[in-house]
């Protein structure tokens, strides 16, 4: 029952809007501060595949987690864009009322694999 739709051609954010999630992995996992961090490498495609379904499931090997934010910044390329992930989006209105889920996926399951 699953069906699996590919990126090539980029697909709209309407149609990305209406799949169920992406699967994606990372350019490197954080196990300090549990960061994921994207880099729009081949494994990973263009950042809106991971900002506009609401499900993200991000397929981490082992080989790209790192013990800390320093080793993850000696792994990772200044010169690509780089989207670190440490929890919800979050905003505060003019009331300073804490709104959680503002952009991105409603929900980020991370699978480690060796």
């Amino acid at each position: 029952g699953v069906e699996f739709v590919s990126d090539n051609p980029p697909l709209t954010p309407a149609l990305l809007d209406a799949l169920d999630g992406t699967v994606t992995s990372c350019a490197v996992a954080i196990a300090e501060t549990g960061t994921i961090v994207l880099d729009g490498g081949e494994s990973q495609g263009r950042r809106v595949l991971t900002l506009v379904p609401d499900y993200h499931l991000v397929v981490v090997p082992r080989s790209r987690v790192v013990p800390s934010v320093p080793a993850a910044i000696a792994r990772l390329e200044a010169t690509r864009p780089l989207t670190w992930i440490s929890g919800p989006s979050a905003t505060s209105d003019i009331e300073l009322q804490r709104i959680e889920g503002v952009h991105g996926p409603r929900t980020l399951e991370v699978v480690l694999v060796r």
